[in-house]
């Protein structure tokens, strides 16, 4: 039996540290601001790319890792004799996803003793929602299940991962594509505070807030706890895009159930996600029992 080795794209906003926890390996996307062109996570993070596309009033732009950057990553793994099981951005968010599929097909072709080695999983998700499927996936990796286990426990997984984000500043949003001139005009004007949530994969704004960010803020932190005896208690996520202060206020805001929580993991949001959000946007990430 080969080893396994799970995968994902930078999209899934773990940490190193988490990284190596979980043994987890992830291709780059790319971000480019003024023409130069990083790879998420590896050559750029969320912190200076701010700092950078401030200094040349630029907004960031992004791209899916390439079908050649992803078949050098898999055929890695494969030469060292292991199994692939791989679950990044959600299919219906970048075409990364699609890209994998291409590169099954290539590899298959051209490499014929690695046909039924790798495992494609679509997340559905973004960001931490991510990692949560890749955790689950990673337990039952180490407990010693297949690998048609693991991505039946990832496809269990998936539907049943909430991901929910409130949005400080509409600029990010507006330049990316997600919020008219005139909503953007009229939201600012009354101090609109977006709520987005993943639905059925795609990323969709959930409920509009009026006045401080952290009253918008208030009403996620009500619909985690009003959820929190029907979730997993085993991980929740708190990931935001250098809003170090709003991560410790929902921590504060939910400090009677964190005891109850086995890991609760405070992550910052790499640069693909933090470019269509913007700085301070933070969120919540937790699985659902069945």
């Amino acid at each position: 039996m080969h080893k396994i080795a799970i995968l994902t794209d930078s999209t899934c906003d773990l940490s190193q540290e988490l990284l190596d926890k979980y043994d987890i390996h992830y291709v780059p996307l790319y971000v480019t601001i003024n023409n130069k062109t990083y790879k998420d996570g590896a050559e750029l993070k969320a912190k200076e790319m701010y700092e950078k596309a401030e200094a040349v009033k630029a907004h960031p732009k992004t791209a899916a890792a390439s079908i050649q950057d992803i078949y050098d990553f898999f055929m890695k793994f494969l030469k060292e004799d292991k199994e692939i099981v791989y679950a990044g951005i959600g299919g219906g968010l970048s075409c990364t996803f699609q890209n994998t599929h291409i590169v099954r097909d290539l590899v298959y072709d051209k490499h014929p003793e690695y046909e039924g080695r790798i495992h494609l999983v679509d997340s559905m998700n973004l960001s931490t929602g991510i990692s949560l499927t890749l955790i689950k996936m990673c337990e039952a990796r180490d407990q010693g299940k297949t690998a048609k286990e693991i991505v039946e426990i990832g496809e269990d997984v998936a539907p049943r991962v909430r991901a929910q984000f409130c949005v400080e500043n509409l600029d990010y949003i507006h330049k990316g594509g997600r919020c008219s001139n005139s909503a953007k005009f009229f939201g600012t004007l009354l101090s609109i505070k977006p709520m987005l949530k993943v639905q059925a994969g795609k990323l969709n704004v959930w409920k509009k807030s009026i006045g401080s960010f952290k009253k918008a803020l208030n009403i996620m932190i009500d619909e985690f706890l009003t959820n929190f005896e029907n979730i997993d208690k085993s991980v929740v996520f708190i990931t935001h895009s250098e809003g170090d202060p709003y991560a410790k206020y929902i921590e504060e805001k939910i400090s009677g159930v964190i005891d109850r929580i086995e890991n609760v993991y405070n992550t910052k949001a790499g640069c693909v996600i933090s470019s269509h959000c913007g700085r301070n946007t933070t969120g919540i990430l937790y699985i659902m029992n069945k």
